[in-house]
């Protein structure tokens, strides 16, 4: 890259885009790179305050803005994620279908702590939909040193940065607690919440289990709806630590093995997360749903629900950084999930 005088310009290459502002009417290219600056283009150059131009000289050692973009966008591109055109030296990626965003925090991290390199992205473990912005990638300079870009591959490993995770349409199965909704005291308005929430993943409702405040009647719901082919399984109610509420053993004697009962999360902090062993190996998951998920706009189950419906296993160490994030400031218009809740 050498820098001359505009007015010298004629024959050579730009190795930048010059981009064009009008207040209130135009933000955009007048000149991409790799143009050949002709003698008339000149005085549209001045006009723009362009007295000095860069232009390319490459000595073989050094990676243009465009080229080493294009590197960090190859270093991101995992599963179902598209890639734009560079422009002005940036690259922007995309969702290529509705799913979950799953980032590579630590890499990512160890990418952007290299010197001049930069990739941006929307937080990680979120739903996006197909065509959603996911990441920018660019170079700070307009050239950079080919070494310093295999420093970034390094860094970066073998494995994409980004996926995203198609939903899957599961079959869900619900067991409804209480002696309350049981023996008709009160209606069942906790169900219809469910519902609607499983809609937003393309979840369906396969079976529906109504429980008194009986351990082993819960627990036999629970079982059936395994056996009849529940793909997830939802408990509602019975998740405090009053004496009556009886759902958390018996998911555990159910069989399950229980990731966590409890979670740094308001609203959401009775949730019970765990998983329960069917056939061939696997493993169904199974969430104890408290009370809140049934009045509250966005809870825990809000940010756990779209984990389950792109096959990402639950563990401890997820929940635990839920803390940081965890709590919902119930904002009088609910903006989830364009918020700090569950990040």
């Amino acid at each position: 890259m050498r820098l001359i005088e505009t007015v010298h310009a004629a024959g050579h290459v730009l190795c930048h885009d010059i981009t064009v502002i009008v207040k209130d009417v135009k933000k955009g290219v007048a000149f991409k790179k790799g143009h050949v600056v002709t003698q008339e283009d000149i005085p549209e150059l001045l006009k723009l305050g362009k007295d000095h131009l860069y232009v390319w000289e490459n000595d073989g050692t050094l990676y243009h803005e465009d080229e080493a973009a294009a590197i960090l966008r190859d270093l991101c591109m995992g599963k179902n994620i598209r890639a734009g055109q560079p422009s002005e030296g940036k690259i922007e990626l995309t969702a290529g279908t509705d799913g979950l965003l799953q980032i590579d925090g630590e890499r990512l991290r160890a990418v952007n702590a290299i010197e001049e390199i930069m990739i941006a992205t929307r937080h990680g473990g979120t739903p996006v939909k197909a065509g959603d912005k996911l990441a920018g990638t660019r170079v700070i300079p307009l050239v950079i040193k080919k070494e310093k870009m295999e420093r970034v591959r390094q860094a970066a490993g073998d494995r994409p940065l980004m996926d995203v995770l198609p939903f899957r349409p599961l079959a869900c199965g619900i067991v409804t607690t209480g002696n309350e909704v049981y023996y008709g005291r009160i209606q069942d308005t906790f169900t219809p919440v469910i519902e609607a929430k499983l809609a937003e993943y393309g979840m369906t409702v396969m079976g529906h289990e109504t429980c008194p405040d009986d351990g082993e009647k819960i627990t036999a719901a629970i079982r059936s709806l395994l056996e009849r082919g529940a793909q997830l399984i939802l408990t509602t109610g019975g998740m405090s630590v009053d004496p009556d509420d009886r759902t958390p053993a018996a998911i555990r004697a159910a069989g399950a093995r229980v990731v966590t009962y409890g979670a740094p999360v308001l609203p959401g902090a009775m949730m019970l997360v765990g998983y329960l062993p069917a056939a061939e190996g696997r493993e169904v998951p199974v969430l104890g749903l408290p009370g809140c998920v049934m009045y509250a706009r966005r809870t825990v189950f809000d940010i756990l629900l779209p984990w389950v419906a792109a096959g990402v296993e639950i563990r401890r160490g997820d929940i635990v950084r839920l803390g940081e994030g965890g709590l919902c400031l119930n904002c009088p218009v609910c903006t989830y999930p364009n918020c700090g809740f569950g990040k």
